[in-house]
């Protein structure tokens, strides 16, 4: 035999193994499982503006169809190789807007490929720390206060009187400013206080400027 007949037979063997019923069903539910955490986790620590259902099912249905797709290709060499070419003409072109969205996607296919392989343990375990260790760091980020973005309007002559009441936010970062036929706006990214609602208080009573709004903020981190 060989060299290359030796490797061909290796190659098979890897592959020469039956598909049981039991086993794809157990993937399924592993699977399924771990699917679930990842859905509790990502409804949880959820922190954009508009909450997706399909997102969720996404998630299911990604983790238990991967784990079926890796069962599948670990039967029959012949099922993998047109496995491969079937999903190789697939294109997605879905946008995701949201980084963190992507990251949980991953997470189900990574889990779903854990359990495809049939490795049930390091699968739950791997998931469950990921799921540990990622809520802990959205909590420890929720800490830190709701930034809002405050926008004032006014007569340009009233620059002055705005800059001095704004002086008494201490933390606070100028965002914009424009100018139009005498009009100023600026904009402002500040913490929510009381002493922003004093300050919204004075400068519409008290200066008098055409608009004081303050709209809730969302940076890249969703914080």
């Amino acid at each position: 035999m060989n060299i290359i007949d030796i490797i061909k037979k290796s190659v098979i063997e890897q592959f020469d193994t039956s598909l049981d019923i039991k086993d794809v069903m157990f993937s399924l539910l592993v699977a399924f499982l771990i699917s679930m955490l990842i859905v509790l986790v990502y409804k949880k620590s959820f922190s954009g503006i508009v909450y997706s259902r399909s997102t969720v099912l996404t998630i299911i249905l990604l983790t238990m169809s991967t784990s079926m797709i890796i069962r599948t290709i670990n039967s029959n060499l012949a099922l993998s190789l047109g496995m491969v070419g079937a999903l190789s003409i697939v294109r997605f072109r879905t946008a995701i807007k949201d980084p963190v969205d992507t990251a949980f996607l991953f997470w189900a296919v990574t889990a779903g490929i854990m359990s495809g392989t049939g490795l049930y343990l390091i699968s739950i375990a791997g998931s469950l720390g990921i799921a540990v260790i990622y809520y802990v760091s959205y909590l420890v980020s929720v800490k830190t206060k709701q930034q809002y973005l405050l926008i004032i309007t006014y007569d340009n002559k009233q620059g002055a009187k705005v800059e001095e009441a704004m002086d008494k936010i201490k933390k606070k970062q100028f965002k914009s400013k424009s100018m139009t036929a005498g009009i100023t706006e600026v904009t402002y990214q500040v913490a929510y206080s009381s002493a922003v609602d004093d300050l919204m208080t004075e400068l519409k009573t008290g200066i008098k400027v055409k608009s004081v709004n303050l709209v809730a903020y969302t940076n890249d981190f969703g914080m």
